[in-house]
């Protein structure tokens, strides 16, 4: 049974600074393909920052410069940092995994719950 749990999540200042963490428990970190997504109210979800088994990283044009993904084999955990928040990054923020390298595509198999960002 797979479970991605997300937290970090809050309300923060335009400009500001914040890292979601997501920890897996029944998937290996090391050797999978993993993503972070977010919604925001009325719109699709949209894929934020890929990264591969190897470590090497997607990340969507809005976001690139800002937001870097980056995992701990070791804690089986997954990371975004994000840097000089802007309104429109206000969403929630998701954590999805699969087997297969997806990158920034919606039909990722395994999904968090989410962690709510809001940026003021």
């Amino acid at each position: 049974h797979v479970q991605l749990v997300e937290s970090g999540g809050a309300s923060v200042e335009s400009g500001g600074s914040l890292r979601l963490s997501c920890v897996a428990s029944g998937y290996d970190v090391s050797g999978g393909y993993m993503a972070w997504f977010r919604q925001a109210p009325g719109k699709e979800r949209e894929g934020v920052a890929a990264i591969d088994r190897n470590g090497y990283p997607t990340y969507a044009y809005s976001v690139s410069n800002r937001f870097t993904i980056s995992k701990d084999n070791v804690k089986n955990t997954l990371y975004l940092d994000m840097n000089n928040h802007q309104t429109e990054d206000t969403a929630m923020y998701f954590c999805a995994a699969d087997d297969f390298d997806l990158q920034l595509a919606r039909h990722y198999r395994y999904w968090g719950q989410g962690t709510q960002v809001t940026v003021s």
